[in-house]
């Protein structure tokens, strides 16, 4: 007969020994000082960190009065901390010459470590719209793996949760965005990162860039030279009517000049006076 000894499980000496109290204690989030050097950035973080003068009022704060709100990070692998939390924080203590940082550690996975960093960053002002593009997909696709259900871009009919819902409305009503935003956000992560930064830049609207999304790469390279020719983005119209020769497999270098130097529609005004 087998022995069943390996199967027993002691109780440790604190264990024993330790109030509930302690116990309560010992399983409390603790903030920790952790040195700058060992904290490192999100992989992939889709937020720009920016020295601008947002920057310098948090700088400006920390020197006086510390970092008020605690990071958080979780241990890498490799050693020291990655930063789910607190990018910004950081940063403002490297330019008031501190050398640690309050940061509360989690054990957390990679999905969760995920939703947490999006969630967190959201409540910051003045996002671009690349940082929110990239961040709502990193979302997305975190809550659709959580969900147990496979992951594939823009597509609403997966990602179910065990409740029923789809990742895209939960995620819709947690943001307070509808679902057809969120994709329509997620669509610009496929522009060039040259056609993106003109999005940031405010160079090109929001609603043609949706539309210039769904062009091809090599399309979206002579985009790029047809703007630079022409010193003009595409209007909504414009982008739409690429997209559809894009689609139809005719988008080619003269198509493209041609839709690209026709003049912009002015939009007609309407005067109506109060006796009619």
């Amino acid at each position: 007969m087998k022995s069943s000894a390996k199967n027993i499980k002691l109780t440790s000496y604190d264990d024993i020994f330790q109030t509930d109290e302690e116990k309560q204690d010992a399983s409390r989030e603790k903030v920790e000082e952790i040195p700058l050097s060992e904290l490192h950035p999100f992989k992939d973080h889709p937020f720009q960190v920016r020295d601008d003068d947002s920057m310098r009022d948090t700088a400006e704060s920390i020197r006086k009065y510390g970092v008020l709100v605690p990071a958080i990070a979780r241990p890498r692998a490799e050693g020291g901390y990655e930063l789910i939390s607190g990018h910004r924080r950081k940063r403002g203590c490297e330019l008031a010459d501190r050398e640690t940082m309050p940061v509360i550690v989690r054990k957390l996975d990679d999905d969760a470590a995920t939703i947490i960093m999006v969630d967190s960053n959201l409540q910051r002002e003045n996002i671009l719209p690349s940082e929110r593009a990239l961040a709502y997909k990193m979302k997305l696709e975190a809550m659709k793996r959580q969900a147990g259900r496979p992951s594939k871009e823009n597509d609403s009919q997966i990602g179910n949760n065990f409740s029923g819902k789809k990742s895209s409305e939960i995620m819709a009503e947690q943001i307070g965005e509808s679902k057809n935003q969120i994709f329509r956000y997620i669509r610009l992560t496929q522009l060039s990162s040259e056609l993106l930064q003109m999005v940031d830049d405010k160079k090109i609207a929001f609603n043609p860039a949706v539309e210039l999304s769904y062009l091809k790469s090599e399309e979206q390279t002579l985009l790029l030279d047809e703007i630079a020719k022409q010193e003009a983005t595409p209007s909504l119209s414009q982008a739409q009517r690429l997209k559809k020769y894009s689609q139809d497999g005719k988008l080619d270098a003269n198509v493209m000049d041609a839709i690209m130097t026709e003049e912009k529609k002015e939009e007609e005004k309407i005067t109506l006076h109060g006796d009619r």
